[in-house]
């Protein structure tokens, strides 16, 4: 296995430096991540509109050269699978035996033959709205058990979300407690956003299976929305290591199946989803940021929802020491005031950070009161094992900072309630830390109202 280096402000892994035991990192037995005939990786996407269809993603080996998915409305009596709809999958090749770091932890010669794969998608369509379904996958004999989900109502019920900020490291030994536990804060969440660096190096096939297994059957029966981070660019190739070119992780767009309605060149990156009177907004915050300032603002100027929520990587307000994305903030906030985006979910800083800028109005700094006209609060939260040290507040950049934190591993239930947006951050033993409210008025402004959480 190959040596990892421990750095200072990762979180309990400085072993006898306190006296305590070394942390030893866990070894996977040759081939664990390696796909087989029954189906795996399944994975469940918005790709539509998400009260009329959903798509589902799977990975087989390379001898399962054909897919099938199939689903029903599901019932309590278990016959409700008599009623299934059939629908082919498109299977594509996933071929990473030039990639760089082709996704294997040791150092002994891969087997040629596992560096193939098939990967299976299906969207399912004409589905009815706020309605049970049980779907399936397989190639016909070998199936996946029957999975649940809810489709989207169709008007602007009351609903509620999960955000989590970088998984990256120490993906199935710590952050598949992280998930679990908001799974179990909010078993009633219609689905999860992932603000980028799901991997720590984008093409390790390894690393995407520990997200996968970390995740269980919560990935296959609550949809993600993901947008990649940095860590989801690396050189794939050698002629890229030599250029210093970095792609997307080869995985991205075989598994997963996101809105085709961003920027072009992006695809499956930079995409908008409306859910029950909500405008979700994905952007890439690592290349072609002129062509999606363009595409932003045509998607907010066309927005018909109340609420709108965007989801990045980069933050426009950094939480960590030496980090500020100028560019970003520059080139965002100007549109994020004049459409009044209620919130902005961020990632990469690994530290807690939450704050606001004043009314879209007014564009200053408003004050200590809690129950002031603000404008976009801004979040940047880390779900996985690797911490930051915070930096210093946000005067210098005409935003007040209302609350920071490090080393803690923390999800967000996020709840959207007619004319209320309620946001409540966990850690992962499921204490709450941060909780607020934002409460929208006739003039579509927002009202600020900060609630009790933890003194951490």
């Amino acid at each position: 296995m190959k040596k990892i280096l421990f750095l200072s402000f990762f979180i309990i892994f400085l072993g006898d430096i306190y006296g305590q035991k070394p942390y030893v990192k866990p070894e996977f037995a040759k081939n664990w991540s390696n796909p087989g005939k029954h189906p795996d990786h399944i994975v469940l996407n918005f790709s539509d509109d998400p009260s009329s269809t959903i798509s589902v993603t799977w990975r087989t080996n390379k001898d399962v050269k054909s897919g099938y998915a199939e689903i029903a409305k599901a019932t309590a009596d278990p016959k409700f699978i008599a009623e299934r709809r059939t629908y082919d999958a498109k299977t594509e090749v996933f071929d990473f035996s030039d990639v760089v770091q082709n996704g294997t932890f040791s150092d002994e010669k891969v087997d040629f033959d596992d560096l193939y794969s098939h990967y299976h998608s299906v969207t399912f369509t004409d589905l009815n709205p706020n309605t049970v379904y049980g779907y399936r996958v397989g190639d016909g004999k070998i199936w996946s058990e029957w999975i649940q989900f809810k489709t989207a109502s169709n008007k602007p019920d009351p609903f509620s979300f999960l955000y989590v900020g970088d998984a990256q490291n120490y993906i199935l030994e710590l952050w598949s407690r992280l998930i679990r536990e908001g799974y179990k804060k909010a078993p009633n969440a219609s689905f999860i956003i992932h603000a980028g660096d799901l991997v720590n190096n984008a093409h390790n096939d390894h690393e995407w299976h520990e997200w996968y297994m970390a995740g269980g059957w919560i990935h296959r029966s609550l949809p993600s929305l993901s947008i990649p981070g940095n860590h989801e660019y690396r050189p794939q190739v050698q002629k890229d290591l030599d250029e210093k070119i970095s792609r997307l992780s080869i995985q991205w767009n075989h598994q997963f199946t996101f809105p085709d309605n961003g920027v072009k060149g992006l695809e499956e990156t930079v995409y908008y989803v409306d859910y029950q009177g909500v405008r979700f907004i994905g952007l890439n915050s690592n290349l072609m940021i002129e062509e999606q300032t363009v595409w932003l603002e045509e998607v907010l100027k066309n927005n018909p929802n109340k609420w709108t929520v965007v989801v990045y990587h980069h933050p426009l307000y950094s939480a960590s020491r030496g980090r500020d994305n100028v560019e970003l903030r520059s080139k965002w906030k100007p549109i994020f005031d004049k459409y009044k985006v209620d919130l902005a979910l961020q990632g990469h800083d690994h530290a807690y950070t939450r704050g606001r800028v004043s009314s879209y109005e007014e564009n200053l700094v408003s004050g200590q009161n809690t129950k002031n006209l603000t404008g976009t609060v801004y979040v940047v939260s880390v779900s996985g094992g690797k911490m930051y040290p915070l930096k210093d507040g946000w005067n210098q950049y005409d935003a007040l900072r209302d609350r920071a934190g490090q080393n803690m591993q923390l999800f967000q239930v996020i709840t959207v309630d007619g004319n209320k947006l309620s946001y409540q951050a966990y850690t992962a033993i499921g204490d709450l830390y941060d909780s607020f409210d934002l409460v929208k008025g006739e003039n579509g402004l927002n009202s600020f109202v900060e609630r009790k959480y933890e003194a951490y």
